[in-house]
């Protein structure tokens, strides 16, 4: 969920295995020399034990390649970063999940120079990433052609494995399955979930399921990975969302309508005033009375797209094309500014369904009152053209918190930050039982808000002040976030409906749950792909494009589709899922052959 930018892996945790320490990862590092005494090229795969069964296929088609492979298999993220970081790899074994909807957001990330979790560094792949940003349609499609050929049959950064499905299991017999959706891109959306018998809406607990227990930051800037994508996007509005099908829209957001202006660089929101923050006091939810203003969506979205906002911010490239956040003030501005491809004004097309006609804009929260007519509308602006800008912000970290509240919390200094003394906003120790720092501060404008936490579950529990009275209230009022690794356990806990909902069902498991009665699956495309990220630092396959190429051409993605039963696509690049380039990569040994030989001889 990702998703992140982050490495997001489809498979939970299945084996278990010893954490290594500092001076074992340090200490396992090969030499940058590639080749065993046996005359052929050694090659190291790194991967977690969730995806062992990938590895071993990726091993045996580089044995069958020449190659001599070890497979570094480590037990959990936490071990697999670690050995990542210490450069123990030639090749990593890597996941990817665009959850914004937009190609962007699948490359720049992972691929441009000093992305958030980029190790390459090519100023032509640059210069692609940037100019295909601008574009939109077939002229869109033909840069992302030539990206995809740069990074995957020119470089060879990366080697594409396959494309996987969604697959969704929910307890029927409990959960109405017509409730629950199963987005391509957004994280599963919660507030619209409801039981079979609606009397227990109040009453009774959903019960979801997450393989991570360990939160990276429940500030939505600090994190883009799969221990908090969901829970952020359910505790923050945003000033849009996403459909099921990756279409951005206002529906279900802090906006009753958005444009985009004539030019693409100028992007207005017209705020509603139906939701307020929602703190937690004596372990229940309160509606603190203060509105989710335009005031708060500055604040939120210019700390998002400022690198040094807050120690270790993990989002800030997805928002760096913001330029502005500000206020309008000026009605006549909108009354002027036409959409773009279109005649209408702008305010005409922001004033489409409201309660009352916008008769004024408030300068500021307090003089807000959308049914005489008062409203907020914030300007969004970009410098240059950027249309892709509108799916950042239906990410998680886009997600809008309270000024007030994390002004008042985050009060050290940033370029001196101590983790082992000072407290930033969203510290999941802070919402931990047993916590030395136990003490809930989080203000959430999102439909949910986190009361408590512990190794076993997140409790969260409604917003009192979201939506209060439309469809968009939450429906369920209590929810449960399961912690299950292992994900057979979590399969087992869905049939014995100790869980409501499993997000994602392995493709080896879908029998199972089409022949239980009790159980429903729910299938969507995805916008996962997983691939082999070379190292680009210290090992051969750093210094050597035929090295990569012979590893890319040794890769038969039909033995990986064939091992999951036809349930995974054929895949280029983390783009696939967005954009047919027409690209495809064929596994050919002749070239495998051509490519190590061409390895050797400039040795």
């Amino acid at each position: 969920m990702k998703k992140l930018l982050v490495f997001l892996f489809v498979a939970v945790l299945a084996l278990a295995g010893c954490v290594q320490t500092k001076t074992d990862v340090e200490g396992s590092k090969d030499s940058k020399d590639s080749d065993k005494s046996n005359g052929k090229v050694a090659i190291e795969v790194l991967g977690m034990a969730a995806s062992e069964e990938d590895m071993n296929i990726v091993r045996d088609q580089l044995v069958k390649n020449g190659f001599d492979v070890k497979l570094n298999i480590q037990p959990d993220y936490g071990s697999f970063s670690a050995q990542k970081e210490a450069g123990n790899y030639d090749l990593a074994l890597s996941s990817w999940t665009t959850v914004t909807g937009n190609p962007d957001y699948a490359v720049r990330g992972l691929f441009k120079t000093g992305g958030d979790y980029s190790v390459v560094a090519d100023s032509k792949l640059d210069a692609l990433i940037d100019e295909a940003s601008t574009l939109t349609g077939e002229e869109a499609a033909a840069k992302y052609k030539d990206l995809e050929q740069l990074l995957v049959f020119d470089q060879a950064y990366i080697a594409p494995l396959y494309i996987s499905n969604k697959y969704q299991g929910i307890y029927s017999e409990l959960v109405n399955p017509k409730t629950v959706h199963l987005p391509k891109s957004r994280a599963q959306v919660w507030e619209q979930i409801e039981f079979n018998d609606t009397s227990k809406n109040a009453t009774e607990p959903l019960i979801l399921h997450q393989t991570i227990n360990s939160l990276t930051s429940l500030d939505p800037i600090k994190g883009n990975d799969g221990s908090i994508n969901t829970l952020n996007t359910n505790m923050y509005v945003r000033l849009v969302n996403l459909t099921d099908t990756d279409e951005v829209v206002s529906d279900g957001s802090l906006s009753y309508n958005h444009v985009m202006a004539e030019g693409n660089q100028e992007y207005y929101f017209i705020l509603r005033d139906d939701i307020n923050f929602a703190a937690v006091k004596e372990g229940a939810a309160v509606d603190t009375g203060e509105l989710v203003s335009a005031e708060d969506v500055v604040f939120s979205l210019n700390r998002a797209k400022d690198a040094n906002s807050v120690p270790d911010h993990r989002t800030y490239s997805i928002h760096e094309n913001i330029e502005t956040v500000e206020i309008v003030s000026d009605l006549t501005e909108l009354q002027n500014k036409k959409v773009a491809g279109s005649e209408q004004s702008v305010l005409e097309a922001l004033s489409q369904n409201l309660p009352a006609s916008v008769a004024q804009l408030a300068k500021d929260k307090g003089a807000v009152n959308n049914a005489a007519g008062a409203y907020q509308v914030v300007k969004i602006t970009t410098p240059t053209p950027f249309p892709q800008v509108l799916n950042y912000l239906a990410h998680q970290s886009g997600g809008i918190v309270s000024e007030k509240q994390v002004t008042s919390i985050n009060t050290y200094d940033v370029a001196s930050y101590d983790p082992d003394k000072d407290i930033a906003y969203g510290d999941q120790a802070t919402v931990t039982e047993g916590s030395a720092t136990f003490n809930n501060q989080l203000y959430a404008s999102g439909p949910y808000i986190l009361v408590k936490k512990n190794d076993y579950e997140a409790q969260f529990v409604k917003n009192p002040a979201y939506r209060a009275g439309s469809e968009y209230e939450p429906k369920i009022a209590k929810i449960n976030v399961r912690f299950i690794s292992d994900v057979d356990s979590a399969l087992s806990a869905l049939r014995n409906g100790e869980i409501h909902v499993l997000q994602t069902v392995p493709e080896t498991k879908l029998d199972i749950v089409k022949s239980d009665a009790k159980l429903t699956l729910n299938t969507a495309d995805s916008n996962a792909v997983a691939y082999l990220q070379m190292n680009t630092s210290g090992r051969a396959v750093s210094d050597s494009a035929d090295l990569r190429k012979a590893i890319l051409y040794s890769i038969n993605q039909d033995e990986f589709i064939s091992y999951y039963q036809g349930n995974k696509k054929p895949a280029v690049s983390t783009v696939s899922p967005l954009i047919d380039t027409g690209l495809k990569l064929e596994a050919d040994s002749e070239k495998v052959k051509e490519f190590v030989k061409a390895y050797n001889d400039k040795k």
